[in-house]
């Protein structure tokens, strides 16, 4: 009883809907707005397996919180607390949040909608119904496609929007309040081409060798794991500001593989052209010709972990493969580990783990 008289006075307008306690709806009150809410509880009372609806307006404020109110329903010893919990929290997204709510002045979208028309509407890509989120869409002069996405606040356009975007490098916008979106998008333009020989290097090898990871890269990424020969690889880490240079590179594969690529590389480290492809640079430095796409399939390559058979794990490849010749069956890191752990036999010195490879046993 004293537990329901405590979550009348914390809750006035969550209400029981049976004798046992295990069903409350009504409205969960915070900055001075009601949002609908519904609870279910086990017949034991324990909140952990508590089921919580609410409208979808909660639902998305409380979007990025979910994992914060699940703590909290296996930490909270009552559901008094657990409320009063979930007032604490609504109050806080409802802060990070207030810009979302502020009503925009008159100004504000006459400003924007004249912008628009300015910039041309078949430059625009997505406008949400409240005309806060713009998606602007730009081609580069390599013909690819771009899009900067403007979250807009209300004062805009005193204050900047902020921007995001496909970059492996950071992108500030220079603004002043007399400006307009047209500065923003002229200032994406320059930032393209400023990476075009970046995006240039990546699309040849993506286009020209078999990438084994990432899978699907976005403009973002700039490392990229790629095919040499059956269960050989290098791993690439190219500085986007810096592209014709030579990038940092790492060899997976058997000792015997890629020892003389580690010696070719080294010898040759002299000869890189920056005139000349990143690609091409590598060939010559290696002394080798990556596997081709027009005669080999991505399958040649992409062989199957030897412990769990599989090829890609939590996101990985296998990238670790046994040293004797006439096996080089590859593995994920993590199953090797667990394998060699469990072997009576292995040894560790320092945080290397010395065993029985599973499949041949040497």
């Amino acid at each position: 009883m004293a537990g329901a008289r405590a979550l009348l006075r914390h809750c006035p307008l969550l209400l029981p809907q049976d004798r046992r306690g295990t069903a409350y709806e009504g409205f969960v009150t915070a900055q001075g707005r009601d949002f609908h809410i519904r609870i279910l509880l086990p017949v034991d009372l324990q909140l952990k397996n508590a089921r919580i609806e609410c409208s979808w307006r909660l639902k998305k404020i409380l979007h990025g919180y979910r994992h914060i109110l699940k703590q909290r329903l296996h930490s909270c010893p009552d559901l008094v607390s657990f409320m009063v919990e979930l007032k604490t929290v609504l109050e806080i997204a409802l802060k990070n949040t207030q810009d979302l709510h502020i009503p925009r002045p008159p100004e504000y979208y006459s400003c924007l909608v004249r912008d628009l028309e300015i910039l041309g509407w078949n430059r625009v890509a997505y406008v949400d119904t409240g005309l806060t989120t713009v998606k602007l869409k730009a081609e580069d002069s390599c013909g690819r496609q771009h899009l900067i996405t403007l979250k807009l606040n209300a004062k805009y356009p005193t204050e900047p929007p902020g921007c995001l975007v496909d970059f492996p490098v950071p992108f500030a916008v220079s603004w002043m309040p007399q400006n307009s979106l047209i500065d923003i998008y002229n200032q994406f333009l320059a930032a393209l081409e400023s990476l075009k020989e970046f995006w240039d290097a990546l699309d040849e090898i993506d286009g020209k060798t078999w990438v084994l990871e990432p899978e699907n890269p976005t403009r973002s990424a700039t490392t990229r794991r790629i095919a040499i020969g059956n269960n050989v690889s290098v791993n690439l880490e190219v500085d986007p500001r810096h592209p014709n240079m030579l990038p940092e590179c790492y060899f997976l594969g058997a000792d015997h593989e890629v020892n003389p690529l580690r010696t070719k590389l080294n010898n040759n480290m002299h000869l890189w052209d920056p005139e000349i492809s990143l690609l091409q640079n590598l060939r010559e430095l290696l002394e080798i010709d990556f596997p081709s796409r027009v005669v080999l399939e991505k399958s040649d390559f992409a062989k199957d972990c030897g412990i769990c058979y599989a090829y890609r794990l939590d996101g990985s490849v296998p990238d670790q493969v046994c040293d004797d010749p006439r096996c080089g069956q590859p593995f994920h890191q993590a199953c090797l580990s667990e394998w060699l752990q469990g072997l009576p036999t292995s040894r560790q010195s320092f945080n290397v783990i010395f065993g029985e490879c599973p499949y041949c046993n040497k």
